[in-house]
């Protein structure tokens, strides 16, 4: 088995620049350019070695069924996101989806934010129209503003977006150490909006089954421990802008292993997008040589045979949980491309190494009259519930989601309880890029995802108490 990337292996942080890239933007003024980098390799690290090497743990443990992996934010974080309110509710949001899923799944979850860092978004064009004008596309804060007059690259975005990262994730550990996620604190957990009455009685069954276990644990005084009041809350982002990934490299020890090794200091997790995920370009052989967990996306041009070429180049030593497999196909596709994948990574070596993880966002996006970009509730789901079943029927494990949502009441997404039809989505549409989930629907897909975990559970239970006694 190979060992970690080291100063002496054929791997730097910037052997990348040698390599094809796509989605790499050109910056005209590279003096302004080195002069960001010069800053970005001055400031200190955002996350810490001990942090990653954590998640990783974690992260073996969803690799080997052990645990479940919650992982989910904004499509596009704005550096106008770096607000009280706006991320103390997506920390209470995924604190609540865990509660559900630990109910349901009967498993720890592991909580990844799309938060602290996730600035940068892919396009398929490098122009768009805005009001009948042709201009440059909007690629994310920490590359161009979304207001038609700050559509020129600026690298000193790179320095806010350092900013704006360490100052949210520095509120979000404030939150968490202040008690944000206390268990002892009431959640709204109001189901007002679920108009199905069978779906509100069994959420309403899981809500009572929750209270009832916290207020028992409070009169037994089993709610005294330090674990039930606070909880890991780890930051993730997709590591596209390698001009801003580079200086956050650092040189640093394993606390495990006392062995010097390079991380990633932006993020806990980063992913590789399904546009960038070639295997002799930029991005792969950057994230090669790091020691953070990774993720790659895996859609419908993904052939099964890169699945294995992109294992053996990002985690040549096998590492369980070192990679998140993260399929995102679409409704349509999921059951003629989701089996053959399956097969050839649990047929290979890497056989329950990698986390494989749901993206039932991405292959699901539309356009609805006027040129909104939505995604239907049904179709989410319907990925879902169809990807459980592959992994079932194939003997793996879907060990978590991947979701675009928001703690906001936004209208975005159709469907769900609310019922919300195309006339509902100018109410509250805020998104500046993709669609997401607000936090009745994000909720509801978590009560879903537990509902086919307990049922699951009662199948086997109810087939170990018919099968005979030996």
């Amino acid at each position: 088995m190979s060992s970690p990337i080291t100063p002496e292996t054929n791997w730097a942080p910037d052997s990348w620049r040698s390599k094809p890239i796509k989605q790499c933007p050109e910056y005209p003024d590279k003096a302004a350019l080195q002069k960001s980098i010069s800053e970005l390799q001055r400031l200190p690290p955002i996350v810490h070695p001990r942090e990653i090497v954590k998640l990783k743990e974690h992260l073996r443990d969803v690799a080997q069924g052990k645990a479940f992996l919650l992982q989910g934010g904004d499509c596009a974080e704005l550096f106008d996101y770096c607000q009280q309110d706006v991320i103390e509710s997506k920390i209470k949001l995924l604190l609540q989806m865990s509660l559900v899923l630990i109910w349901g799944a009967d498993k720890r979850v592991v909580r990844i934010g799309r938060m602290a860092g996730q600035y940068a978004k892919p396009r398929s064009s490098p122009m768009e129209t805005v009001d009948g004008k042709q201009v440059p596309s909007f690629r994310g804060d920490i590359l161009n503003g979304f207001h038609i007059d700050e559509r020129e690259l600026d690298p000193n975005r790179m320095v806010k977006a350092y900013h704006y990262s360490a100052a949210t994730l520095n509120y979000i550990r404030a939150s968490i150490s202040s008690g944000i996620a206390d268990l002892h604190r009431p959640l709204n957990w109001g189901l007002g909006h679920v108009r199905d009455p069978k779906l509100k009685d069994k959420y309403q069954q899981a809500v009572t089954f929750l209270k009832e276990m916290l207020r028992f644990m409070h009169t037994i005084g089993a709610d005294k421990s330090e674990k039930l009041d606070t909880v890991d809350l780890f930051t993730s982002h997709e590591g596209l802008l390698l001009e801003y990934e580079q200086p956050l490299v650092r040189l640093l020890e394993n606390p495990l292993t006392n062995k010097k090794e390079y991380f990633d200091t932006s993020a806990h997790f980063l992913w590789i997008g399904d546009r960038t995920r070639q295997l002799d370009h930029a991005h792969v052989e950057f994230f090669r040589g790091i020691a953070n967990p990774l993720g790659v996306k895996v859609g419908p041009t993904t052939p099964a045979s890169d699945l294995l070429d992109l294992l053996r180049t990002l985690n040549p030593a096998r590492e369980p949980g070192k990679i998140t497999l993260i399929t995102r196909y679409g409704a349509g596709k999921v059951a003629s491309l989701l089996p053959a994948h399956i097969r050839a990574v649990e047929d290979s070596e890497f056989k329950q190494t990698v986390v494989w993880q749901c993206d039932p966002m991405h292959g699901n996006t539309q356009s609805v009259s006027g040129g909104i970009k939505t995604r239907s509730f049904s179709d989410i789901f319907s990925e879902l519930q169809q990807t459980l079943r592959i992994h079932k029927e194939q003997g793996s494990y879907l060990g978590g989601v991947h979701l675009e949502l928001t703690g906001d009441a936004v209208t975005e997404c159709l469907g769900g309880s609310e019922g919300l039809d195309e006339d509902d989505l100018s109410t509250n549409y805020t998104s500046f890029c993709d669609p997401r989930l607000n936090e009745k629907q994000a909720l509801e897909l978590a009560f879903l995802i537990a509902d086919h975990y307990r049922c699951e559970r009662r199948e086997k239970d109810e087939a170990a108490a018919a099968a005979p006694s030996a």
